[in-house]
């Protein structure tokens, strides 16, 4: 966890490697390059955990988040009747959702609001 005023690092492929490389050749605590890197000691214990099993591949970069299928089609003017439809579904069951859960949405964007089902007016 980051404390107050700390920005997130990143640490690039080489520089993990260098670390574990320290770690099996100089035989030194994860414990102590944490200290020295300024790094968190569980991180780097995952980083040699990472590397143990999947060895230099598990550092290559990859994408993590693949993000909201529906967010492109929102925008996209030349949608086909498929895609419009399962756009039009996707929303409806959001909806059907927030219904269950005893809220509506008012409003799109940063404008938006939620509001409880038991302060709306159903008429």
């Amino acid at each position: 966890m980051l404390k107050k005023g700390q920005t997130k690092r990143i640490w690039t492929k080489e520089q993990k490697l260098a670390i574990i490389k320290r770690y099996y050749e100089e035989h030194i605590s994860a414990g102590s390059l944490a200290k020295e890197y300024d790094a968190d000691k569980g991180m780097i214990c995952r980083w040699i955990r990472s590397y143990n099993q999947q060895g230099e591949a598990a550092f290559d970069s990859k994408s993590y988040r693949k993000g909201n299928p529906f967010s492109a089609l929102h925008t996209s003017k030349s949608l086909t009747e498929n895609d419009r439809l399962r756009l039009q579904l996707a929303k409806l069951e959001i909806e059907n959702e927030r219904l269950k859960k005893g809220y509506l949405v008012k409003g799109v964007g940063a404008n938006k609001v939620f509001v409880t089902l038991k302060d709306a007016n159903m008429k």
